[in-house]
C-alpha cells in the first residue's frame, strides 16, 4: 500500500486544498508522512479468525454493551444505503451491522470485521481520524485520502470508558450520495447510551448522582451523572456530567462531593430521605440549580442485582435459603402481575407450586408479553430473594464472547485477559437465580457446557482446572417453538428436557381479557413517574380501539403508546384520537383487516368523526418539537420513534438545530 515513488505525485502541493477543512486537511498531511499514495491500493489485510477472536475478548465487556446499541441505531436508518461499525481503541473493526447490498459493497473495500481503518493503514478516513484527534469526525466523499474510499461518507464518534480513555469508536458509513446531515447526531447519542451502561457497570458499589438543569431530561442521555465514595471521594462523570459541572474529568477528579455540590454523604442522605422519592435540588459548584435524584448502589444488598435506593434502606438482612416464599410483610411481586386475566391467574398458580422446589421454570409467549418480569417476581417470592438475580440475554451477546460472560476466566487465561479474571454469571448467581433469556438463541456448541453445568453444578471458568460448586435456580425464555428448533438441529433435546420442568406460557396482549385494568395500572405508573400529580384517563372511544388492535409488540408496544400520549394530554389528562401516533392506526387497520368483518368496528363507526391519519401524526409531531423548543432529538426520544420519521413526516423540520448537545 506504501509506494514512496509516487509520494510526491500526491503531494498536497498539487492538490486543491480550499475544500478541506482545517482539521482534514492535517489529516491528509499525516497521510503524506505515513507514505500512502492517495490512488495506490488500500491495506485490505483482515486478520484470521483466530486472532480476531482474541481481539473480540478484549473488547468483550465493549461488545456487550455497544452491539445492541448498534441493532437499534440501525432500526431508525435502516434501507438508506449505510453500515453502522464498532472498532477497538486501534482502529481494529470488531462488529458491523447494516444494509446488505451496501454491505456487499463495503466489503470491497475490507469495511468489515477485522480489517484496521486507522490513519496509517487507510489515510484519512472517519474513524482513523477520530481516534487520532480523539473527537467526532464527518468524512465526507473526497475528503477521503484514498482515492478507492471516496464513494463513502463516514460519521465517527469516539467511545470514551468510564475514566476517560479511549476504548473504540463508532461509526456509521454510507454511500456519499445518500448521506443526512443528522447521521452524526444519531451517532453521538448511540456512544452517549453505550458509555452511559459501561458507566453504570463500573460503578456498582457507589453514591450516584444524576442531574440536570431542567427536570425533564432526568431519566434521559442527557442527564450528567457523578460516582462518589460512600465518604464523597470524587470517582468519575459521564460526559454531560462534565459538560455541566463546566470542567474535564482530568480537573475533576481533584474535587469531592463537598466542592461540588456543597453537602456531605450524610447531608445528601437526609434530603433525599426527606424528599420521599422525588427528585431534589442542588446547588452545583458554578451557582447553577439542578434536579437530581441520588442512587446508593451496595450490591450486596441488593435483592435480583437491582441498585439500593433510600427505601432499600429498610429492608430486612439475609437470610437463608430455607425461609418461605414471600413471607408476611414481604409484598408479592406474583399477586402484583394478577390483574384479573384468567390466563395469566393460572399460569402464577402452577409457578407458585414449584417455587423453591429446585425445579427449572420455563417462560414461553410472544415478544414482549412480560417474561422477565414474570421471572423476576418468581425470584422476589422465592427463599433466594436476598440472593442475586442474574439476567442474560442470549440473543445480546456476540457469540464470541457468551462462553466467557457465561463462565468467566481466569487470569492470564488468554491474551489480553483482565487481571484477576473475571467472574461469570453463572458464579455471579451462586446462591440465587440465573434467568436465561432468549435461550433459543444459544450457541449449539455451548449448549453441551452448560446442560453439564446443570446437571453437575460445577463451573468450571476458562483457562482454570478447578471445578467450583455453584448452587442457582434456573429460569428460562424464550419466544421461539423450541421443540421445532430440536427437529431441525438447532437445539439439544437433552438440554430441553433439563430445562422445562415446569413450562408456562404468557397469552399475547390481544388474547388477556384484563386490558383496561393494564392499562389502568400503567397510566398509574406514569402518574408516578412524571410526578406532576396529573391523572390519566383514556375516552371511551380510544379504549373500544385499544379492545380492537391485535397490539403486535404486545407490553412493549402498550407502553411505548401510552408514555406518548401522555406526553401529548391536554390539561384534563383525558387520553383522546388526536394524542396517539400514528402508526398504532397503522397496527389497528391490520388488525381489522385480518378479523371477521361483524366482529370489527371501523375507526369511525362509533360517532367519532374519521381523523386523517396524516394530519393526526402532523400535529402530535409539532406539538412535541414545540414543546421541546425545537429540539428534535428530545422530541423524538420522548414519542419513540426516530429523527428520520420527524423529518419525513415534516421536511421543513430538517433545517432546525438541535442545539448544544449535554
Amino acid at each position: 500500500m506504501r509506494d514512496d515513488t509516487s509520494h510526491a505525485s500526491s503531494s498536497l502541493a498539487t492538490r486543491e486544498t480550499g475544500w478541506l477543512t482545517p482539521s482534514i486537511q492535517k489529516a491528509h498531511e499525516r497521510s503524506e508522512t505515513f507514505g500512502l499514495s492517495a490512488s495506490g491500493c488500500p491495506d485490505y489485510d483482515v486478520l484470521p479468525t483466530a486472532e480476531l477472536a482474541l481481539k473480540l475478548e478484549q473488547s468483550r465487556v465493549l461488545c456487550a454493551h455497544a452491539t445492541p446499541v448498534m441493532e437499534t441505531l440501525h432500526e431508525q436508518i435502516v434501507n438508506t444505503q449505510s453500515m453502522i461499525v464498532l472498532t477497538d481503541a486501534e482502529g481494529l473493526i470488531l462488529h458491523s451491522v447494516g444494509d446488505d447490498d451496501f454491505l456487499r459493497r463495503a466489503e470491497k473495500v475490507a469495511l468489515r470485521p477485522g480489517a484496521n481503518w486507522a490513519e496509517d493503514r487507510q489515510g484519512t478516513n472517519a474513524i482513523g481520524t477520530a481516534i487520532t484527534e480523539r473527537s467526532a469526525t464527518v468524512v465526507h466523499g473526497d475528503q477521503h485520502y484514498l482515492a478507492a474510499n471516496r464513494f463513502l461518507t463516514c460519521s465517527s464518534v469516539p467511545i470514551l470508558d468510564p475514566y476517560g480513555d479511549l476504548i473504540g469508536v463508532l461509526d456509521v458509513t454510507g454511500d456519499h450520495r445518500s448521506y443526512h446531515q443528522h447521521t452524526m447526531a444519531l451517532a453521538k447519542m448511540s456512544v452517549q447510551m453505550i458509555e452511559n451502561h459501561l458507566f453504570a457497570r463500573t460503578f456498582r458499589e457507589t453514591l450516584q448522582i444524576a442531574f440536570h438543569g431542567r427536570p425533564e431530561f432526568l431519566g434521559t442521555l442527557m442527564e450528567g451523572i457523578v460516582a462518589f465514595t460512600c465518604d464523597g471521594r470524587f470517582l468519575s462523570a459521564n460526559r454531560s456530567a462534565q459538560f455541566q459541572l463546566g470542567m474535564p474529568l482530568a480537573a475533576l477528579r481533584a474535587h469531592t462531593l463537598s466542592s461540588l455540590f456543597g453537602l456531605t454523604s450524610a447531608q445528601l442522605i437526609d434530603r433525599v430521605r426527606m424528599g420521599r422519592g422525588q427528585p431534589i435540588s442542588l446547588d452545583l459548584h458554578n451557582g447553577t440549580v439542578v434536579c437530581a435524584n441520588m442512587e446508593l448502589r451496595r450490591a450486596t444488598l441488593t435483592p435480583g442485582g437491582w441498585p439500593l435506593d433510600m427505601q432499600d434502606e429498610a429492608r430486612p438482612p439475609a437470610t437463608t435459603a430455607s425461609q418461605p416464599a414471600a413471607p408476611q410483610g414481604i409484598v408479592s411481586r406474583l399477586a402484583c402481575l394478577e390483574t384479573g386475566d384468567p390466563q395469566v391467574a393460572a399460569v402464577i398458580g402452577k409457578v407458585r407450586k414449584v417455587i423453591g422446589k429446585n425445579i427449572p421454570i420455563l417462560i414461553t409467549g410472544e415478544t414482549g408479553t412480560g417474561k422477565e418480569l414474570l421471572a423476576q417476581a418468581i425470584h422476589n417470592d422465592s427463599p433466594r430473594r436476598c440472593n442475586a438475580f442474574v439476567a442474560v440475554n442470549c440473543a445480546s451477546i456476540p457469540e464470541t464472547l457468551i462462553e466467557s460472560e457465561l463462565f468467566g476466566y481466569e487470569e492470564g487465561a488468554f491474551t489480553g485477559a483482565r487481571r484477576k479474571g473475571a467472574l461469570g454469571k453463572l458464579l455471579q448467581a451462586n446462591g440465587g437465580t440465573l434467568f436465561l433469556d432468549e435461550i433459543g438463541d444459544m450457541p449449539y456448541s455451548l449448549q453441551v457446557r452448560l446442560l453439564r453445568v446443570l446437571q453437575e453444578r460445577l463451573v468450571n471458568p476458562l483457562g482454570s482446572s478447578k471445578s467450583i460448586p455453584v448452587d442457582i435456580a434456573i429460569i428460562c425464555a424464550t419466544h421461539r417453538d423450541l421443540r421445532e428448533m430440536i427437529a431441525q438441529n438447532r437445539f439439544r433435546d437433552d438440554l430441553y428436557y433439563r430445562l422445562n420442568g415446569l413450562v408456562v406460557k404468557l397469552p399475547p396482549l390481544r388474547d388477556r381479557t384484563d386490558l383496561a385494568t393494564v392499562i389502568k395500572r400503567m397510566l398509574q405508573g406514569e402518574l408516578t413517574e412524571c410526578g406532576t400529580g396529573q391523572r390519566f384517563t383514556v375516552a371511551d372511544d380510544v379504549m373500544a380501539l385499544f379492545e380492537q388492535c391485535a397490539w403486535p409488540g404486545n407490553f412493549r408496544q402498550l407502553g411505548n403508546l401510552l408514555r406518548t400520549a401522555t406526553a401529548m394530554v391536554d390539561e384534563d389528562g383525558e387520553i383522546r384520537r388526536e394524542h396517539l401516533p400514528d402508526d398504532f392506526f397503522d397496527d389497528l387497520r391490520s388488525s381489522q383487516a385480518t378479523a371477521a368483518p361483524s366482529m370489527v368496528h371501523s375507526p369511525g363507526s362509533r360517532g367519532v368523526p374519521p381523523v386523517r391519519l396524516q394530519d393526526v401524526a402532523t400535529s402530535t409531531i409539532a406539538a412535541a418539537v414545540a414543546r421541546h423548543r425545537g429540539n428534535v432529538s428530545a422530541a423524538a426520544r420522548d414519542l419513540g420513534i426516530s429523527r428520520n420519521t420527524i423529518y419525513r413526516k415534516m421536511p421543513a423540520l430538517s433545517s432546525l438545530d438541535d442545539g448544544p448537545e449535554d
